[in-house]
C-alpha cells in the first residue's frame, strides 16, 4: 500500500475523511492556497507552482511571519525591513499573488501563543483550502519555529471558542509541507509534485526581485559574495545558473512520482519541480483529491 493510500484507510477508519471539493459553475473549482515562510522570500520556494495556481483563476496568499530585519551584513531594522517588503511587494507582482508580511522579528520567532494566534486568523480570514509551510525540522529556528507554528494551528481552526473574533473554518484544510534535504527526525516524503519548467522563467522573477537577499546576504553569508556579478543585467542569469534553476536536479530526484503522475512521456522529461507532503494535522486527501487540488496533469 502507498504511503497516500495508508493515510486514507487509517483517517477513514476515525470518521474524518476529507470531503468535497467544493465546484464553482461550469466545473471549475476556485481553490485558495496560503503559503506561510519564516522570512521574506521564503514561500517563493514553491512559486513555480503558485504561478500556475494563479494562471489559472486560484487565490494565492504568501505570507511570510517576520519582517526580515536582521538578514543583511550592512543593514538591518526598520530600513532593512521596510526594503524586504517592497522586495516581496515585486515578487507578488511576478506571479499576481498577495504577499503579506508580518511584523514580528527576524532570527526571533517563538511558536507563542500569540503567534499562533495570527497564524489561526490568516487561515481564516483566507478562507484556506490549502495551507503550505516547512516542516517543523530545518537549520533555521524561524523556519523550525514557522512549521511548528502552522503546525499548531491544524485543527484549531475549526474551534470556535480559540481566536474567536474570527470565524472558524467548518473543515480542516489540507496542510502540506515544502521538501527539504532534512533527515532528523524523519526524511521529506513526497506526496505530490507539480512540474514547473513551463514557469521557472517567473519564478527567476520572484528570487531576482530579493536583491537584498539573493545578490547580497546570502552570498555574503555563504564566503562567495565576490561571485556576484557587478552588472545587474548579468545578475539574473547568474542567480538562475548558482540557484540550479538551469538544472534538471528536481526532476531526477522526483521521477518515479512525476511519471505516474504526468505519465511516461511527459514525466521523464520534467527539469524543474516542486514537491510537497501531505501533513498528518490537516485533512487527509486521496491522490484522486490531491490532483484535484493540484489541477495541472492531464
Amino acid at each position: 500500500m502507498t504511503r497516500v493510500g495508508f493515510v486514507c484507510c487509517l483517517v477513514a477508519a476515525v470518521g474524518v475523511l476529507w470531503t468535497d471539493v467544493s465546484v464553482a459553475q461550469g466545473g471549475e473549482r476556485h481553490l485558495r492556497i496560503l503559503v506561510f515562510g519564516a522570512h521574506p522570500d521564503d514561500p517563493d520556494k514553491v512559486g513555480g507552482t503558485m504561478a500556475k495556481f494563479v494562471a489559472q483563476g486560484h487565490a494565492v496568499r504568501l505570507v511570510s511571519l517576520t519582517n526580515g530585519n536582521a538578514g543583511h551584513y550592512a543593514m538591518g531594522g526598520g530600513p532593512l525591513a521596510q526594503r524586504r517588503y517592497a522586495e516581496t511587494q515585486c515578487a507578488g507582482r511576478a506571479i499576481g499573488a498577495e504577499y503579506i508580511v508580518l511584523d514580528h522579528d527576524d532570527g526571533k520567532l517563538m511558536p507563542t501563543l500569540e503567534n499562533r494566534e495570527d497564524v489561526i486568523r490568516q487561515i481564516r480570514e483566507f478562507q484556506a483550502d490549502v495551507v503550505i509551510s516547512p516542516r517543523p525540522n530545518d537549520y533555521h529556528p524561524d523556519h523550525r519555529n514557522t512549521g511548528l507554528l502552522v503546525r499548531d494551528a491544524a485543527y484549531m481552526v475549526t474551534v470556535p471558542n480559540i481566536v474567536a473574533s474570527v470565524p472558524h473554518l467548518m473543515k480542516n484544510p489540507v496542510f502540506l509541507y515544502m521538501s527539504d534535504r532534512f533527515t532528523e527526525p524523519s526524511p521529506f516524503v513526497p506526496d505530490i509534485v507539480v512540474a514547473i519548467d513551463d514557469v521557472i522563467e517567473k519564478k527567476i522573477d520572484m528570487y531576482h526581485c530579493h536583491e537584498s537577499q539573493m545578490y547580497e546576504w546570502l552570498p555574503y553569508n555563504r564566503g562567495d559574495l565576490d561571485s556576484v556579478p557587478r552588472d545587474p543585467s548579468q545578475r539574473r542569469e547568474w542567480l538562475a545558473e548558482t540557484r540550479g534553476f538551469r538544472s534538471s536536479q528536481p526532476g531526477e530526484t522526483y521521477r518515479e512520482l512525476l511519471i505516474q503522475l504526468y505519465g511516461q512521456q511527459r514525466g521523464s522529461q520534467v527539469k524543474q519541480a516542486e514537491a510537497f507532503e501531505v501533513s498528518e494535522y490537516g485533512s487527509q486527501p486521496s491522490r484522486d483529491e490531491l490532483k484535484t487540488l493540484f489541477p495541472f496533469f492531464d
